[in-house]
């Protein structure tokens, strides 16, 4: 199958999202997997996805590209009773790329960018009705717990997809979007 495609809600419907205009590029992280199983220390479990990325440089980017990023931190979203991070980072071909190695250039560069993001990921469901979400921490994470957040979340795919020596059967509700992506059970 194609392996871009629609995000959905959790019945199955795509998701739209209403909240503002995006000022973001929003993708994912293939080969990642934020397993239910791995809880946050205030003991949320993970959101049973890939890991999302939001892309913070000047131009919107092709839906569908796989394009090259430099990391510069995360925030980590409860949604729903879920943890959800959400890394940052900016493509290597835009302008400000240069310029732009952490959070604290993000914010030098583009002044106000972080209070931004944090503002969208607390309130884009709220155009649907539904509550606000929250953030684990205000404070965006540091470039090395954001590559920290991904190798593990790889390792939790690997296993998840039988890619290490680690046996267990897939917990329940893993299905999805995390095993029918390429290169998940030897396909």
């Amino acid at each position: 199958g194609n392996p871009i495609s629609q995000d959905t809600n959790k019945d199955g419907s795509p998701r739209y999202y209403k909240y503002g205009t995006p000022f973001f590029n929003y993708g994912l992280i293939p080969q990642t997997w934020e397993d239910p199983m791995m809880k946050s220390p205030q003991g949320y479990g993970a959101d049973n996805d890939p890991l999302d990325v939001m892309e913070v440089g000047s131009e919107q980017l092709t839906m569908g590209s796989i394009t090259p990023c430099r990391i510069l931190g995360s925030l980590e979203l409860i949604d729903e009773g879920e943890t959800d991070h959400k890394i940052i980072c900016i493509s290597l071909n835009d302008k400000d790329a240069s310029k732009i190695h952490s959070m604290e250039d993000l914010d030098r560069v583009k002044p106000g960018h972080t209070d931004r993001l944090r503002d969208w990921l607390k309130r884009y469901k709220t155009a649907d009705g539904k509550p606000e979400n929250s953030l684990a921490q205000e404070e965006p994470t540091s470039v090395q717990e954001a590559i920290d957040i991904i190798a593990e979340t790889h390792q939790r795919w690997r296993k998840l997809c039988g890619k290490t020596d680690y046996s267990a059967s897939y917990p329940e509700g893993a299905e999805g979007f995390a095993l029918e992506s390429p290169g998940c059970r030897g396909e």
